[in-house]
């Protein structure tokens, strides 16, 4: 009996949303997941960027509606909040009849139905901030949460003691296994020349793409430029300038990339400093403006800058220091590489898997 009790599988449904961040620490999670045998679910908005992503891993998903949780006014707030409960009503249908032994949330405010229908069923939960401080869709979250995991030393006073654990956020194996010969010649570089990887995110960064533009001869003088510069957002006027390439977007050379990259502009968000932490790239990070953001980049850029990870540039300053900015990076880059190499913050797919398995009683 005991023989058969043991072999049950252990399951576990994931849940998260609304941008690729609140997605990719879920993805990365996968291969560890499977190999401790558990049975995995994703619960997701209806069409969000989610659904495409974990189908494409191959993992059961089931949508459910959601409303956004805006600090703003907009018609949808008199709506959203209906759609809010169906799809709190739709997740605990679905986890009554699942029951899985944990559920691990990324945020977003698609997680919010699921991890409260979850706590009200007495389903373990754990749940991960990326950044600095908590989004909304998290500070409704984590009075029902078992764990708070996070990415930064500084977040673990804003959060319960008994619940916060620092963990960084997982990183994707693969990109841990890029070829740098392979990411130049997919960019038809050489050796000849440092590389300077520019990335703004998912959807790009207009004020860093157009920055680096404006100044691409002075910049071309000592570096091969990777323009990871976000849908619609290429300079087709740009297109064959040598040792300049752009992409809309990269999957699976992603990694040979980073692997070719000698340093990197990149946005603040959470996941993608933690992916250059992980990687040890030297970074200029433009954190995204208060005026367009909840002002969480410019807080974890500031963390980043402070433990020596990163140079930060703020949006405004950068036209006119991004020349300066680059050189001086590359410069250092040894400095910042070995202060990456001491971080504590580089283990988190061991550490969550553990906390897992403990709510799960495996």
């Amino acid at each position: 009996m005991a023989d058969t009790a043991k072999s049950v599988k252990k399951k576990i449904v994931l849940t998260g949303g609304g941008t690729a961040g609140h997605v990719t620490p879920n993805i990365a999670l996968l291969p560890s997941l499977r190999k401790e045998g558990y049975d995995i679910y994703y619960i997701g908005s209806l069409n969000g960027i989610e659904k495409k992503l974990m189908e494409d891993c191959g993992v059961p998903y089931l949508g459910i509606e959601t409303g956004k949780l805006r600090r703003y006014f907009d018609p949808k707030n008199f709506s959203d909040p209906f759609r809010v409960m169906k799809g709190y009503r739709q997740a605990k249908k679905f986890l009554r009849e699942y029951r899985p032994d944990v559920l691990f949330s990324k945020g977003g405010f698609v997680s919010v139905p699921v991890v409260r229908a979850a706590a009200s069923l007495k389903i373990p939960c754990i749940i991960h901030e990326s950044d600095m401080t908590p989004g909304l869709a998290n500070r409704l979250c984590i009075p029902v949460a078992k764990k708070v995991c996070c990415n930064f030393p500084e977040t673990l006073g804003c959060l319960p003691t008994d619940k916060a654990v620092l963990t960084g956020t997982p990183i994707r194996e693969e990109l841990l296994q890029g070829n740098r010969e392979k990411g130049l010649a997919f960019c038809g570089f050489d050796d000849s020349k440092p590389v300077l990887l520019v990335i703004g995110g998912s959807l790009g960064a207009s004020s860093v793409n157009r920055t680096v533009r404006d100044n691409l001869d002075a910049l071309l003088r000592d570096f091969q430029i990777i323009h990871i510069c976000g849908k619609d957002k290429v300079d087709n006027l740009k297109l064959t300038i040598p040792g300049y390439r752009q992409f809309e977007f990269v999957k699976d050379e992603l990694k040979d990339l980073f692997a070719a990259a000698d340093i990197v502009i990149s946005r603040a968000g959470a996941n993608a400093i933690c992916e250059l932490l992980a990687l040890r790239k030297p970074a200029i990070l433009v954190p995204l403006p208060a005026a367009s953001s909840r002002g969480d980049q410019i807080l974890n850029a500031r963390s980043f800058g402070k433990q020596g990870y990163s140079m930060v540039v703020s949006d405004d300053e950068l036209p006119d220091k991004i020349c300066d900015a680059v050189k001086e990076l590359y410069g250092k880059r040894q400095t910042y590489i070995d202060a990456m190499a001491k971080s504590s913050q580089m283990n988190a797919t061991p550490i969550i898997m553990k906390l897992i398995g403990e709510a799960a009683g495996k």
